[in-house]
């Protein structure tokens, strides 16, 4: 990729080149301005709102027939998935966010880790397997259990993509693409996203999806995910070159030092991954607990019912039994008063 490297080029963290963006003209970035730089009038809000208008009609076609949705998949899906998507992208953190590369890691944390697990635990698929009725519900049963679904989403496929992304992203020319492109900028945030889905929700396991593996192996699998996010972190954090070649030197920012936030959005990658890891690890944990209480209950409920079949059987065992003895006891009786009314 390129960038800039302060021996060979001799341009010093304080440097400035000429404007490369209208970013030049922003304030100083600070929490009052993620509200007053908001920027909603984008594809992604009409994405975002479409997408919390179905799922929402989904939830009251079942009400309507008397059926009931968990609120707790509903606030997972709408409020903390949507809504994370939505607070990264069109207030002023989507602003900033080819301004500061620490603004931009925390909406590839956002997009990539935080936002993909609430989805997953909306369950999506599942809802709309039980509202959809005729030919769409059986399109999404084929598309669920397609070859290429049952291929992205294996968890080792899935493990591959979300690991490997960010170093093909930030370590070649495509991130410099990104801050000049800006359909290719969209099209990141995208892949963030899918990428982060197509990890996350065999993980979790609420949907129909074709490979689901052990709690165990989902733990390790999230294990094995950590060093890569605290490599990539340290790794940017200490290099002597800025992602992004010379754009945010260009941009003549005299609020903020390239170098040093840099190195912040290093330090939010590696500590922002190890976070969502654990947090995430609590959950699947969370979720072995209650899939063994379930198992548990199930294993006793058919204990129960061979208990009670045992003891059926045994009734009419002794029932039988009982019948045939008093049959025998009457069959011997007559032949008793037969041969004594012969002998008189």
């Amino acid at each position: 990729m390129a960038h800039v490297d302060p021996a060979v080029t001799g341009i010093s963290p304080s440097a400035t080149l000429p404007l490369a963006a209208d970013e030049s003209a922003l304030p100083p970035f600070s929490v009052p301005v993620v509200l007053t730089e908001a920027r909603p009038q984008t594809w992604i809000a009409v994405v975002v709102l479409v997408a919390a208008a179905l799922y929402l009609y989904g939830v009251y076609r079942l009400r309507l027939r008397g059926d009931r949705w968990p609120i707790a998949r509903t606030a997972a899906f709408v409020g903390a998935g949507l809504g994370s998507i939505a607070s990264v992208t069109v207030t002023g953190i989507g602003t900033y966010d080819t301004t500061l590369l620490s603004v931009h890691m925390v909406q590839h944390m956002v997009l990539s880790m935080i936002a993909p697990i609430f989805l997953a635990l909306g369950a999506p698929v599942t809802l709309a397997l039980r509202t959809l009725i005729g030919a769409p519900r059986r399109w999404l049963l084929a598309l669920v259990h397609s070859r290429y679904a049952r291929f992205v989403t294996h968890p080792l496929v899935a493990f591959g993509l979300f690991v490997i992304n960010p170093f093909v992203l930030y370590f070649t020319d495509l991130y410099r693409l990104s801050l000049e492109n800006e359909f290719f900028h969209e099209f990141v945030h995208a892949h963030f996203l899918i990428t982060g889905c197509v990890f996350f929700w065999p993980l979790l396991g609420l949907d129909p999806l074709p490979c689901r593996w052990p709690y165990p192996a989902r733990g390790l699998l999230m294990v094995l995910s950590v060093p890569f996010h605290t490599v990539l972190g340290l790794t940017i954090m200490q290099s002597t070159t800025l992602l992004g070649g010379d754009w945010y030197p260009s941009l003549q920012l005299g609020w903020a030092d390239p170098w040093a936030d840099q190195k912040v959005a290093g330090g939010i990658l590696w500590a922002g991954g190890e976070f969502v890891s654990v947090f995430m690890l609590g959950v699947l944990f969370f979720q072995w607990i209650r899939y063994a209480e379930r198992e548990t209950r199930r294993i006793d409920r058919e204990l129960d019912r061979q208990d009670a079949r045992r003891s059926s059987t045994a009734a009419q065992i002794a029932s039988v039994g009982g019948g045939t003895e008093g049959a025998a006891q009457r069959v011997r009786s007559a032949g008793t008063t037969t041969w004594e009314s012969w002998r008189r």
